[in-house]
This record gives structure tokens, sequence and C-alpha cells, in this order.
């Protein structure tokens, strides 16, 4: 690989970082979504999930996180173009917004299909 492609690649992680590193600070969601993250993630490995199930809780969670994180960047847009309340941008806020909430959706669905039945299990092992 070039030199100059080498910086170019470099200085596309180190903003790629920056912008999760300044989501993770300024987003209690997005501390949510990971704090849920490494739970479920605790959870499959603990549980002993398949490595196929595992694949599909983390494309969940990748998910998630990737909408909570593009809401973020639209949110932020808006806010720079817009002065002041504007019935059209708080639309485009909402719809964002409503594209973390089906991804939740979505993720909560899978991690219960996939976890519920484990977990399950384990319950009324330990209620005999």
């Amino acid at each position: 690989m070039d030199s100059a492609l080498q910086k170019r690649l470099a200085e596309s992680f180190r903003c790629a970082f920056a912008g999760l590193a300044h989501a993770a600070r300024t987003q209690p969601n997005l501390r949510i979504h990971v704090a849920l993250a490494v739970l479920v993630v605790g959870l499959a490995v603990l549980l002993r999930v398949p490595a196929a199930q595992t694949a599909v809780l983390f494309l969940a969670i990748a998910g998630v996180i990737g909408a909570e994180l593009m809401n973020t960047a639209v949110e932020a847009l808006v806010d720079l173009v817009n002065d002041g309340p504007h019935p059209q941008a708080g639309i485009v806020k909402d719809v964002a917004a409503a594209s973390v909430l089906v991804m939740v959706v979505a993720a909560v669905l899978c991690g219960l299909w996939i976890l519920g039945p484990p977990l399950a299990g384990g319950v009324a092992g330990l209620l005999r």
C-alpha cells in the first residue's frame, strides 16, 4: 500500500474513532445501548449460544449502535442548519429517532428469540 493511501486510511479511522468518542461522551442512549450489548454478549457466552446465533446477536447490536450514531449525526446536522424550532426540523429528527426504535425492536426480538429458550431452560432447571 502506498504512503498516501495509508495516510488517508489512517485519517479515515481517526475521524471515525473521534466521531464514536464524541457520541459516547454526549449521547446517553448510546451508552445504554453499549451496556445492554455487553449484557447480551455476556449472556450469549454464559449460555453457550451457537456461533451462528451469536453472529445474529452481533449484527443486531451493530444495527442498533449504527442507527444511534446516524441519529446523532442527523440531529447535529439539523441543529447546524436550523436557527431555531422548525416543524420540518422536528420531523427529520423524529424520523431519525424512529429508525433507532425500529432497530431496537428488531434487536430485542432477535435477543428474545435466541436467548429466550436457553434462559427459560436455565430458570426451569433452577426451580426443580
